[in-house]
Parts: structure tokens; C-alpha cells; sequence
């Protein structure tokens, strides 16, 4: 390429720009630009050079490196002619191009070869030294130059006939490396001069066009990556697309000979103890407020506090009673569409109210039983696009709800349309909104009285819950199974009349409705409920309000023991011995046993007796399905698992020793729930009963249970109606059993362990692991600053 002219070797040129210039003519000689986008780039880069050189030809501003005297000594097989202006090298012609390739293919064919998928390069050491002459007049120059193809008009190819022979030699000492390794230098340290331009660029057999001279057939890396693409099957074979570079990783996982199975015999559905049948329970829970409402008005029902820990109100059971029956009448007789009644038995009705307002949550709740109607209690929407309550209003649509009881508070801080109107929700029914503070309520007449009495077996409210998947179902619970969970609840807890109950919880489903609203209303309890906003300003506030009014039990969670602990320091004036019940409702929880332990150490000396701790169990579908009793109830005393991480893993049950951080302790959730028959089957696939040493899911037969998804027969009838088997295939009842969700065993004095939940598993390979698992995990190692932290 030395005829592409020299009117550049008197123009100081920069090294970049020279740089510059060997690599784009390094993309002409290997076809990866065209002549025409060649010549546009070095245009531009030799744009400010172009007043040092008027009058050149820009085609021809390229550089020459070699001095005259090289070029007159310069062996040359025929007198080269000077090109036209913009003349493309033949080398470059697309058919001689395309013909070098078939040729270079052919050969590759010949020898049986596969097509490189790097450049090869014959400036190696071995084929250089041998058999390219060194260029003494251009030790000089700068390294890019030499990565230039053509900077050599001498060429070693003396004849046709002796082209093959030196090739094949090059050819065969060359190495796989890149042509930018073309830099490699002689002993004496100078640089290795390329061959000429016939043969400097060469990457595999030499092809000879048509013309009769030997044609450069190097192929660029983009063009051999497509042969190689093309020459591979279209669609390789089935293994191939399971086969990695370490294949015994991927081959199917072979159940391990030596992995822990169970042992143990055959367990059998264990029976709880029968609902104590002298006692004289309240025919319903609507009969027993009515009762206390008339005979009992001014006993307190439920005080709620601010934000300061402050009363801001006492609810009595007169104030809940009057209440509540003018919202049945309103309900009943003052709504109406189209001149017709709004609502008709059995409707659901959603209770829309904060977490900070349980006086008027337990009126809309009560006023809905005494109206007939199913109250649904949601979460208060924050805007309008809210993603959970799009699940939330998935719900509603399902259940049919027309109508939002609220407050007015409640109702003002809603998202608002331009009519002034709540806003539609996004994915919510159409709502009709009602604010049930007194004032907007009509005194029913003397004579009137409401239609509810007993309690059927009609829907008494649905409480929602929240899969994995992120979907919201309710869940149904009858008449009859609330006022059964009361009076199994009542006898566990041996709840009497006039006692203080503090409740951490919320209030609107789980443990905090069935305890605080609930249970409680049935045998005229007291209950003090304490926001959370409070919770997070003062966590010692739920210990402070036991303390002041004398509270005979308390309902929290782990999480608030453990924020209480982190709190304590310099509270030397708070005393818990009043307490015979802290009922721990989210005792299922494997970490929940480092929070009751950590609590107890620190609150034993201020009046916290042991035996008051109780942990439970519960869950949606099945309500309360477990908890523990004092020993002065008949309870066992608690008992503590070490097991083997290893072997729950898989599903077995192995006692092991505390000293080890590869082991999970659990403690017993106490009894399951008077009246309940309760048995464990294996998780997946027919529900046959696990074996003594083998966790299961924990299923329970009761009439304290929810009955049904709402409207939805299918998982209903998987989940509610469950028919556990013995290992030959005979029902184990003749009654159907729930899925509690679940995961555990039974241990001994039949004490009730939860290992995790169902919603948690995690399966990888042939073992089973909980979500709750890493938890605890994490928890063995730095309980106190991971917990509080990670709440």
C-alpha cells in the first residue's frame, strides 16, 4: 500500500492520529469498512492537516514509511502501475474477497479442520525470524505503524510457484494469538517488520484468485464468528440443552442413601379437652352484650388511648349497646335506593376505620351482627393506587359490598374526587360511603328490636388474608363458630368477669379481634386497647398501662417484647406481677422463643412470673389452634425442642444439642383448643398422618373454625375439608378437618410445635426449607441488634 503516496511524510502528524490511521486501515485490509467509509474517516481525521497539504489528493494522503533507497532494492515479482484516484486494492474487491473465503473454507474442509473463532497471526516469533526479512530502516517508527498491514512494497514472493511451500510453513508455526500481537520483536529488541502486503495479513491457507496471484485471504473475526454460527446444527440435540460446562451440577439429584427418614409409629388424631359443659354460656354473643348492656351500662367495655398514652375515651357496655342498635336501625330502615332498602340480610358491608379508633370499629361491628349483616374489616386506603388495597378491592367486588362504614375523621383524610365526593379506588366496587359517628345515626324506637338473636349457622363476619402470591381472600366464619372460639378461648384463658386485658394488637382480625373484641365482650371484660403509633413513640407503654390498671392479662407480640426490652433501662417503677396471662400470639414464630427467654431475664425481677408466659398458635383458616395454659388452668409445664436444622430439612424430627448454631429451639405453643380434634399430615400429596418423628401440617377438626373461602369452592374444599388418612388408606374421622398452614409436630404431654409455615416453604432439590428458619438462623447468632433492626 506504499503507492497510496507519500505527501504526508513531510506533515508532523501526531501519534493518536497515526495511531488512528494504522487502525482504520487495518479495518479496510479486513473488509470490516468499506473504501468509501475508509476514505470518509481519514478525511475527517486529517482535516486539520489538510492547509499543510493543498492540492493532495485526501485518497492519497497516506504515509510512507520506507525511505526511498528500501523501495529502489525492493524485490518485486512485476512493476506495480499507479492506481486511479479512489482505486480500490484489488486485494479488496468483493468477489476476489468472496472467492478467498470459499477458498480458505475448502481447505479448512480438506484438512478436516474447524474454522478459527480467532484472528490467527503469522507475526510470531518462530515464523518472523524465519522467514521475514527484518526492516533495519524502520526502527524508528511508533508502535501503531507496525499493526498497519502494507507498510512493505519488498515481498519475499519471488514466484507462483514457490508461494505454497513458505505458507504452509508460516501457516504451521503460527499461533492462535490476535493480529494486534503483530508487535513481537527480534532478540536484538528491534521490531519485527510485517511481510508485504501480499502476505503479512494471512490467518489461515492462502487462496489464489483467478488473475493468477496470490490474494490476501484473511478473514475478519466478525465474518468467521458468522461461518462458525452457520456451520453449526440449526437445532443441536435435546442434551445439549441441559449440558453445561459442570454437568454433574445439573444432573437430577438422586435422594441421598444416607439422608435422615422417620422412624417412628403412626400418630393418631389427638383430642382436645371437652368444652366444660356446667357452665352457663351465653346462648350468642349478640345475647351476651345485650345482657351486659342493660343490666351492666356502666361497666367499662374499652378505653382507648391517644398517641401520649392518655384515655381519650371509655367505651361502656350501656354506650356500646345503644349504640350499636341505633346503627341496626339505621342501617335497616334509613338507606334505600330507588325508594327500596339498601341492604337485606346478609349482605357484607365493609368497616373501613384506623388502627387508632377501636370505640367505633367495635360499634360498626356490633351494629352489623345486630342488623344481620357481614361486616368485612379492611385496611383504611392511603390513595387511590394503592397496590394492596387493589387485592383489597378484588375482595370487596367478590363479596358483593356496596357500602363503607367510617368516621368522619376517617372519611376527611380520604383521597377526595373533584365532586368533593371519596375517590374511586382504584380496582374497588362502586361505594356507597356511611359516617356512623353518633350524630348521623336515628334512635330506634322503643318498640323496635333487632332481627338477630341466636347464633345460626349464617356468616357472621369474613376476615381477609393475605397469600404469598400477594392475592386477598376472605375468610368465613359462621355465628356458630365465633361463639364457639369464645367459649373454647374462654375456658383456655380461664377468662372470668371484670377482668383488664391490655391489647398491643390489632384489633381488626387475628388474635387482637377474637381476644379484644370478641372474647371479651362475652364475659364483660375490660380491655385497654393501645395504639401502634404509640407503641413506636413509648414501647414501655403497654407495660406501663398493665401496671396502672392492674391488668390480669396482656396480648402482644414478640416484636413488642423485644422494643420494651431495648427500652427499660432507668424504669425501676413498673411491676407485671399482676399478670397470671402474656399471651404471645405470634408464639408460632421459631425466633418468638429468644424474645419470651430475653424478656423474662429482664422482667423476673419486676414481678414477671414464668408460668405467665403463653405462647399460641393460629392462623385464618383454623382461628386460634393452640395455647399454652398456666399450671394453676391444668396446663404442663413448657417445654423447649432442640432439633437438627439438618434433619427438619428433611421433614425429620432430630433432637439435638444446644452448643451448636446448626440447630433450631422452638418452644411449645400449649394445648390445642378445648372441644378440637387435631392431627399432622405429610405436606404434600395425599393427607396420610406423619409418623411420630416427622413434621407435617398441623390440621385441625373443630366447630371453632372458619368455614370457607368466600366464593371461592375450590381451595375451600382442598384447605376446609380435608379428610386425613392412616397409612392403609381408612379415614381417620368421619367429620372433615382444616388446613391450618401450619408446619410442626406433636411433642410430649401432647404440646403443641410449630415449625414454620406452609407460606414459607421453600423446596430446593430434595430438602425443605422456612423463610422462618433463616430468621432464627441469624437470630442464634445476634439476636437483640438483628431483631430490632430488621422489625
Amino acid at each position: 500500500m506504499a503507492d497510496r503516496g507519500c505527501a504526508l511524510e513531510a506533515v508532523p502528524l501526531p501519534a493518536e492520529v497515526r495511531e488512528s490511521l494504522a487502525e482504520l486501515e487495518l479495518e479496510l485490509s479486513e473488509g470490516d469498512i468499506t473504501q468509501k467509509g475508509y476514505e470518509k474517516k481519514r478525511a475527517k481525521l486529517l482535516a486539520r492537516y489538510i492547509p499543510l497539504i493543498q492540492g493532495v489528493d485526501p485518497s492519497l494522503q497516506a504515509e510512507n514509511r520506507i525511505p526511498g533507497p528500501s523501495q529502489t532494492t525492493a524485490v518485486a515479482p512485476k512493476q506495480q502501475k499507479p492506481r486511479p484516484t479512489n482505486s480500490r486494492d484489488e486485494r479488496f474487491r468483493s468477489d476476489v474477497h468472496t472467492e478467498a473465503v470459499q477458498a480458505a473454507l475448502a481447505k479448512y474442509k480438506e484438512r478436516k479442520m474447524p474454522m478459527p473463532s480467532k484472528r490467527r497471526s503469522v507475526l510470531v516469533h518462530s515464523s518472523v525470524e524465519t522467514y521475514t526479512p527484518p526492516d533495519t530502516s524502520s526502527a524508528s517508527e511508533d508502535e501503531g505503524s507496525l499493526r498497519r498491514p502494507g507498510r512493505l512494497t519488498s515481498t519475499p514472493l519471488q514466484s507462483h510457484s514457490n508461494v505454497e511451500p513458505w505458507l504452509d510453513r508460516v501457516i504451521q508455526g503460527s499461533s492462535t494469538s490476535s493480529s494486534a500481537s503483530s508487535t513481537s520483536s527480534h532478540p536484538g529488541g528491534r521490531p519485527a517488520a510485517a511481510p508485504s502486503a501480499a502476505a503479512a495479513t494471512l490467518t489461515g491457507p492462502v487462496a489464489h484468485a483467478h488473475i493468477g496471484v496470490p490474494v490476501n485471504s484473511r478473514v475478519s473475526s466478525k465474518i468467521q464468528q458468522l461461518l462458525n454460527t452457520l456451520k453449526r446444527p440449526k437445532r443441536p440435540p435435546l442434551k445439549e440443552f441441559f449440558v453445561d460446562d459442570f454437568e454433574e451440577l445439573l444432573e437430577v439429584q438422586q435422594p441421598d442413601p444416607n439422608q435422615p427418614k422417620p422412624e417412628g409409629s403412626q400418630t393418631a388424631v389427638l383430642k382436645g379437652e371437652p368444652l366444660a359443659v356446667g357452665t352457663a354460656w351465653p346462648p350468642s354473643l349478640l345475647a351476651a352484650l345485650q345482657r351486659w348492656g342493660t343490666t351492666q351500662p356502666k361497666a367499662p367495655c374499652l378505653t382507648a388511648l391517644d398517641t401520649a398514652g392518655k384515655a381519650i375515651y371509655t367505651l361502656t357496655y350501656g354506650k356500646l349497646w345503644s349504640r350499636s342498635l341505633k346503627l341496626a336501625y339505621t342501617l335497616l330502615n334509613k338507606l334505600t335506593s330507588k325508594n327500596e332498602p339498601l341492604l337485606k340480610p346478609g349482605d357484607r358491608v365493609a368497616l373501613v376505620f384506623p388502627n387508632s379508633d377501636p370505640v367505633m370499629f367495635m360499634v360498626g361491628f356490633y351494629g352489623c351482627l345486630l342488623a344481620e349483616l357481614v361486616p368485612v374489616p379492611i385496611e383504611v386506603p392511603l390513595t387511590r393506587k394503592d397496590a394492596g388495597s387493589q387485592q383489597v378491592g378484588f375482595l370487596l367486588g367478590s363479596c358483593g359490598v356496596a357500602l363503607a362504614l367510617t368516621t368522619d375523621a376517617c372519611q376527611k383524610g380520604l383521597p377526595k374526587a373533584q365532586t368533593g365526593e371519596v375517590a374511586a379506588f382504584k380496582g374497588w366496587p362502586p361505594l356507597a360511603w356511611l359516617v356512623i359517628d353518633g350524630k348521623h345515626l336515628t334512635k330506634p324506637p322503643k318498640d323496635w328490636h333487632p332481627p338477630a338473636r341466636d347464633a345460626g349457622a349464617g356468616t357472621a363476619y369474613i376476615e381477609y388474608k393475605t397469600s404469598k402470591e400477594g392475592s386477598t381472600v376472605g375468610v368465613t366464619v359462621s355465628h356458630a363458630s365465633l361463639l364457639a372460639q369464645c367459649r373454647a378461648l374462654t375456658q383456655a384463658c380461664g377468662y372470668s368477669e371484670a377482668e383488664t386485658l391490655t391489647n398491643v394488637l390489632d384489633f381488626k382480625r387475628d388474635a387482637g379481634l377474637w381476644h379484644g373484641v370478641l372474647t371479651s365482650v362475652m364475659n364483660r371484660m375490660h380491655v385497654v386497647s393501645i395504639p401502634y403509633a404509640l407503641m413506636k413513640v413509648n414501647p414501655l407503654s403497654w407495660i406501663q398501662k398493665v401496671c396502672s390498671y392492674k391488668a390480669r392479662a396482656a396480648l402482644v407480640k414478640s416484636r413488642d417484647m423485644h422494643w420494651s426490652l431495648l427500652a427499660q433501662r432507668g424504669q425501676r417503677d413498673v411491676s407485671l406481677s399482676s399478670l397470671r396471662m402474656l399471651i404471645v400470639a405470634d408464639g408460632a414464630n421459631p425466633w418468638s422463643i429468644s424474645s419470651c427467654d430475653a424478656f423474662l431475664n429482664v422482667f423476673q425481677s419486676r414481678g414477671l412470673r414464668p408460668e405467665v408466659i403463653c405462647p399460641c398458635a393460629s392462623s385464618p383458616e383454623a382461628l386460634t389452634v393452640a395455647i399454652r395454659r398456666p399450671p394453676d388452668l391444668g396446663g404442663p409445664p413448657p417445654r423447649k425442642a432442640v432439633l437438627s436444622m439438618s434433619g427438619l430439612s428433611f421433614g425429620v424430627i432430630r433432637v439435638d444439642t444446644e452448643e451448636k448454631l446448626s440447630v433450631l429451639t422452638v418452644q411449645d405453643v400449649g394445648q390445642v383448643l378445648p372441644g378440637a380434634d387435631v392431627c399432622v399430615v405429610k405436606v404434600e400429596g395425599t393427607p396420610y398422618l406423619c409418623k411420630t418423628d416427622e413434621v407435617g401440617e398441623i390440621c385441625v377438626n373443630s366447630s371453632a373454625t372458619g368455614t370457607a373461602y368466600y366464593g371461592l369452592l375450590g381451595i375451600t374444599k382442598s384447605v376446609f375439608e380435608t379428610v386425613p388418612v392412616t397409612a392403609g388408606g381408612a379415614p381417620v374421622s368421619d367429620r372433615p378437618f382444616t388446613r391450618t398452614g401450619l408446619l410442626g409436630f406433636i411433642g410430649p404431654d401432647n404440646l403443641v410445635f410449630v415449625v414454620g409455615k406452609l407460606d414459607g416453604l421453600m423446596v430446593v432439590g430434595v430438602r425443605r426449607h422456612n423463610a422462618d428458619d433463616i430468621v432464627a438462623t441469624a437470630l442464634a447468632v445476634e439476636p437483640m441488634k438483628f431483631v430490632y433492626r430488621g422489625r
